[in-house]
């Protein structure tokens, strides 16, 4: 396994030859060994047309390649850090989330509207997140960052999940979200977003919420 969780605030990561990690710009705490950090202008795995969607987001977060033989130590902010594991699903999350993940995941964008109609477009706008949400998917680890620690919420048929927005940090499985509103249209005014906006997690899953509302 790639990352390590050394505490709450720190992962490990082992880099081998022949294999490449995705890190943050400026995520890198130390590293041992003989290890090499080139910016990366392609977006990982998934191309020209993942930069482009976290650009037309203004999600532009640049990632780094990293290569060679040897460990390194994660973090980023003094952010909480939750490692993911994916088994051949995909996971969604942010890209200002993302701190580091294995180079065997592809990377893509997916417009929030697709899954969510016109109401999931909303979203972008009330939480100050983007439309678009960057994918991994395929067999490894993801280390993602959160503001106060993170908890996993199982999501079945049987009971999907009303998470608030600004809490929501990444999902994973055959699930669909919706946004919906908790209050009428009058009782918003003068609101910021908070429970006045719910966004629902239906199928099958799991989504990870963290503990504080801050935005990274």
């Amino acid at each position: 396994m790639a990352f390590r969780e050394i505490n709450a605030k720190m992962v490990e990561a082992t880099v081998t030859p022949g294999q490449r990690l995705f890190s943050q710009r400026g995520a890198m705490l130390a590293y041992q060994g003989e290890v090499s950090f080139t910016p990366n202008t392609a977006g990982g795995q998934g191309g020209i047309m993942s930069m482009i969607g976290r650009r037309v987001a203004d999600e532009d977060t640049p990632l780094m390649t990293v290569e060679g033989s040897g460990t390194v130590l994660f973090g980023h902010g003094g952010h909480h850090i939750q490692v993911i594991r994916l088994a051949g699903d995909t996971l969604y999350v942010e890209a200002d989330r993302l701190l580091a993940f294995e180079g065997s995941l592809q990377q893509g964008t997916m417009f929030l509207g697709s899954q969510g109609g016109v109401m999931g477009m909303v979203r972008g706008q009330v939480s100050g997140q983007g439309l678009f949400t960057t994918t991994l998917k395929g067999h490894g680890a993801v280390a993602v960052m959160a503001h106060g620690g993170v908890i996993e919420i199982p999501i079945t048929p049987q009971r999907p999940v009303h998470v608030d927005p600004q809490a929501y940090v990444a999902h994973h499985g055959d699930v669909r979200n919706k946004l919906s509103t908790a209050l009428g249209w009058r009782d918003m005014v003068g609101r910021g977003s908070g429970e006045a906006f719910q966004l629902e997690l239906s199928g099958s899953g799991a989504v990870y919420v963290q503990a504080s509302e801050e935005k990274l």
